[in-house]
């Protein structure tokens, strides 16, 4: 039933004749539907988990296979390059021999005179004797 207009009313309250449809939803229905959904819901989870603890079980039955290759193989390692076991310390070695590299004297190639010296000390001979420079071409 449509509500009614009429002039002065505040709301619906002072309108006596207006009144709400019984039959347009059915409440017992959605509440029993929601319902049975939880129940299978519950029933679904309890079988799940049934199934996973009797998994559990038969995996924990069960013996490894020891596969007679394997077993002769012992402890061999894979070939080079492998992981790093301490990759900070590593890193930390590095860069400590790069510093000693950088900041002392040494022989790099005895036989062909090729020697190191400190990067501070190669930096001012660079800058003594200049870098060569190519020569313009006249046209």
């Amino acid at each position: 039933m449509a509500e009614q207009h009429r002039p002065g009313a505040t709301g619906p309250a002072d309108n006596v004749e207006v009144q709400h449809e019984e039959s347009d939803v059915n409440i017992r229905a959605i509440f029993g539907f929601g319902g049975a959904l939880v129940a299978v819901a519950l029933v679904i989870f309890l079988l799940v988990y049934v199934l996973f603890n009797f998994f559990n079980k038969r995996d924990g039955l069960s013996v490894a296979a020891e596969y007679p290759l394997a077993a002769a193989q012992g402890n061999r390692v894979p070939p080079e390059p492998r992981l790093q076991e301490n990759p900070r310390e590593d890193l930390a070695a590095l860069r400590e021999r790069e510093e000693q590299t950088l900041t002392t004297y040494g022989v790099v190639d005895q036989n062909a005179g090729v020697y190191r010296i400190p990067i501070e000390q190669a930096m001012k001979l660079t800058l003594e004797r200049g870098l060569p420079a190519r020569q313009e071409q006249t046209r």
